[in-house]
């Protein structure tokens, strides 16, 4: 892709790494369809990580105006699905 992945340099290489493994999950979503359990455990990460609300919104207000894919209507259709199935999203 040909931007920059929103994240907050107070955090850990290793945060880093699981917060844009999150947002390479949603974009697989978008691109190829992804494995429920996959895009959920990238999720719950990611929850770890940034476990405030507001500050979830915020940045991934921020991958969706830079990338045109939405966090939030990925992670509703996987929470809504059953394990074991393939979540795609259309833009």
């Amino acid at each position: 892709m040909e931007y920059q992945y929103p994240i907050d340099y107070s955090w850990s290489t290793a945060e880093i790494v699981d917060v844009i493994k999150f947002f390479e999950a949603i974009e697989k979503a978008y691109e190829s369809g992804i494995e429920r359990d996959t895009i959920m455990k990238a999720y719950r990460r990611f929850k770890e990580i940034v476990p405030s609300k507001a500050e979830e919104k915020k940045i991934c207000g921020e991958f969706e105006e830079i990338s045109g894919y939405s966090s939030y209507r990925t992670i509703k259709k996987a929470k809504e699905a059953q394990s074991g199935d393939t979540i795609a999203m259309h833009s």
